[in-house]
């Protein structure tokens, strides 16, 4: 058995020991004369469940192939679908209580299911959410949805799981298997460090999460889009590293800036936060490194969660949204560069394509990180000659403990993962990817944008 059957194996059975009073499928049917149509229908989507949750195919098969027909039994469907919608919302809730936001539901989805179950899981979030008050959720909770397009397409008088099936054409015996493989996945997912307060709890004066913090200058923001979007477009290497170092120090500086502004303004409440980034596959583990590099670089950290598909990085909010778009700049460029080295063989003529890109990568995320640091060291040093940053240093040291101790206080327990390099070739080649050009200190790349 593959290690990503154990752990799948490994959170469904933590799953079947939460106890789930409210969940449906685990009240059991005890028969004392004719059983009703729900204790008929609670009792076959058990069966599919737990066949699901054993791995069993055969059975899962036939189960939900009772769930989703009954012939002869009145109202066998509407009943079928009540039961779904149940099952999928108390998953969803159950799932922000444990710690998961819409971006990582539809995350986890996208990695261990198909598009269809995606789009049933988008829609189960955005059914969970229009239940609450728009001022009890998380502005960052609504802003997910927005982005994930998640909303409450069908009409008041259907719900989603029939409004699928009749808008998509799709046969209702498909529904239902998606739904209860959805379901499957939804209720086994383990416990994650929660990074704000869950919907219906969020409160102005309750939770540190919703306080007030400097506002991001979008002018800023579009100035280092700006810059990346050149440092992504050019086929110059030196070009592209010489506009992402300026992105860098630009962003290096308004940081320092927005430090000494708190350090002064007694009443300010930026603290720490925590914000998940996805890492697809393949190479992930070089992948997580850049992340590594780049958050290093902006007083970040990250921690990798490898089966989950994603890191969390903690930093202060204005940083973590400088090292998103500098990530997916860098992502972008490494792989153009990593593609453009082309395929590997062995003396034998055997591929070491995945050991040579998997090297180059990681070279690639050591080197800039080194270079995205000099760029912050520099703008750090020269901002600590002026008159107003005398105190510049303590104020940096102090939001360095403040990170430090937000990461503690959200993983206790961390282990190191070391990331293998076996082709000295690639990495080489990688180390000289982000190597070629000399970068400049971001003034004469911020000049030419203004």
């Amino acid at each position: 058995m593959g290690r990503a059957n154990r752990e799948r194996r490994r959170m469904k059975e933590k799953a079947r020991k939460r106890p789930h009073p409210a969940t449906p499928h685990r009240v059991l049917w005890a028969p004392s004369g004719q059983p009703t149509l729900e204790e008929l229908v609670a009792l076959e989507v058990s069966a599919a469940l737990r066949a699901l949750a054993y791995d069993d195919s055969r059975s899962f098969e036939e189960a939900a192939a009772r769930v989703a027909e009954r012939p002869g039994i009145v109202g066998w469907r509407r009943a079928t679908e009540r039961a779904l919608l149940g099952h999928l919302q108390s998953a969803v809730s159950g799932a922000w209580r444990r710690g998961w936001q819409p971006d990582d539901l539809v995350r986890v989805a996208r990695r261990r299911l198909s598009g269809p179950h995606v789009r049933l899981i988008r829609d189960a979030i955005a059914a969970e959410l229009s239940g609450y008050a728009a001022a009890t959720i998380d502005p960052r909770w609504t802003a997910q949805l927005a982005e994930l397009e998640a909303r409450v397409w069908w009409r008041p008088d259907e719900t989603y799981l029939g409004a699928w099936a009749e808008e998509q054409n799709t046969e209702w015996a498909a529904v239902v298997h998606c739904a209860l493989e959805a379901f499957d996945l939804l209720s086994g997912l383990p416990e994650l460090e929660k990074l704000g307060p869950i919907p219906g709890t969020a409160r102005p004066t309750r939770s540190a999460a919703n306080r007030p913090r400097p506002a991001v200058d979008e002018r800023m923001l579009s100035r280092v889009r700006a810059l990346l979007a050149k440092a992504e477009s050019t086929t110059f290497p030196a070009e592209a590293e010489a506009f992402t170092a300026g992105a860098q120090a630009l962003m290096a500086r308004y940081s320092i800036d927005l430090a000494l502004l708190a350090a002064t303004n007694q009443s300010s409440s930026d603290e720490p936060s925590g914000r998940r980034i996805g890492i697809d596959t393949p190479y992930e583990g070089p992948k997580a490194m850049l992340l590594g590099a780049v958050a290093e670089a902006n007083r970040c950290r990250i921690v990798w969660s490898q089966q989950l598909g994603f890191c969390t990085a903690v930093g202060f909010p204005t940083d973590l949204d400088g090292i998103e778009m500098l990530f997916t700049s860098l992502l972008i460029q490494a792989t153009t560069a990593m593609t453009q080295a082309g395929s590997r063989t062995d003396a034998y003529g055997r591929s070491r394509t995945r050991a040579f890109r998997q090297s180059f990568l990681t070279a690639y995320a050591a080197r800039i990180g080194e270079r995205l640091s000099e760029a912050t060291e520099t703008q750090t040093a020269e901002a600590a000659t002026e008159p107003a940053a005398r105190n510049l240093l303590p104020v940096l040291a102090a939001r360095d403990r403040a990170v430090e101790d937000a990461v503690a206080a959200m993983f206790p327990q961390l282990t190191e993962r070391v990331v293998s390099v076996t082709d000295r070739e690639g990495w080489i080649s990688g180390r000289s990817a982000a190597d070629l050009a000399t970068l400049h200190d971001g003034r004469e790349m911020l000049a030419s944008e203004g």
